[in-house]
Order: C-alpha cells, then structure tokens, then sequence
C-alpha cells in the first residue's frame, strides 16, 4: 500500500478532503487539526471526502471523520458527501453506520475544477497526544452503532486505562 496522504481544499466554505493511498494513525493529528478548522468556520456550504484514491482507512481515521459527520449534521445541518469505488473501504463505511451521517456515492463527484488541493502538513504528536485522538475517534464510532461498541470496546478500555 501507499503511504497515506491527505489533501484539502476550502472555497467559500466549500470544503474538500481527498485521501490517497492508506491513511492511517499517523495521520490522525494532521486531520485533527483540520477538522479543527472546519469547526472553527461559521460558513461551511458542503463538505466533500474523496476517498476515490484511498487504498484504505483505519479506523481511527474513520472515528476522526464520523466526529466530522456529526459535527456537520448538528451544527450546519448537512451531511458529509463521501465519494468512494473501493469495495473494501464502502463495505466497512456501511458496516460501521456510516451511510446514517454520510451521503455516500460510488461514482466521480462533479467538483469544481479551479479547486487548488494542497497537502497538509504533517503534524507530530506525542505519543501521549496520539493516544488521546485514538481513544477520542474510538468513542465517537461506538455513537454510530451497538456493533461498534461491542468491537472497540476492550481498544477503549484499554486506552482508558493507559491514561
């Protein structure tokens, strides 16, 4: 698999997301600080994930993008459109609950195409930092569905415990 990457873009409050190759814990503070942003904007239109390129995601990016989700849907009334073809990563999406926060699409998405992506940079975190994020993005998936708690469960007890 690739290393991961993730690009954004903001247009008047257009917001996008593209996730290439595998994107993984390392990247949780990068997107973090991101998703930090969006929350901090008080005009946000849309909010696209293109996952299109994603080899795959685990699942700490996942819970990162479900407090995302939620976010969204809460504070400005619109659901994340995620635009995905791999297989694999739309089986896990439906399997965690995501089509309940998510307009998810298996085709191109029409997107603008002045939009200028640009790749954030990477944040390094302590580990004590990463394992907060973990634990974090592990208790928003467990909101999404009884078989998430009953999955990450023992993971979040012992983050917890690790504290």
């Amino acid at each position: 698999m690739n290393s991961g990457k993730i690009l954004v873009s903001n247009q008047r409050g257009n917001y996008l997301l593209k996730f290439t190759g595998d994107v993984r814990v390392t990247l949780c503070g990068t997107l973090n600080r991101y998703i930090e942003t969006i929350f901090g904007s008080k005009a946000v239109e849309r909010v696209v994930v293109d996952m299109l390129d994603a080899e795959g995601l685990d699942s700490t990016t996942l819970g990162l993008l479900a407090k995302l989700g939620l976010h969204c849907r809460k504070q400005y009334g619109l659901n994340i459109e995620v635009f995905c073809q791999n297989s694999s990563i739309l089986r896990t999406l439906e399997s965690m609950s995501f089509d309940e926060i998510f307009d998810i699409f298996d085709h191109v998405p029409v997107l603008d195409t002045n939009t200028d992506l640009r790749e954030i940079d990477l944040q390094k975190l302590p580990v004590n930092e990463i394992r907060e994020q973990v634990l974090e993005a592990h208790k928003v998936l467990v909101q999404l569905s009884s078989d998430n708690q009953h999955q990450f469960k023992d993971l979040i007890t012992a983050l917890e415990f690790d504290r």
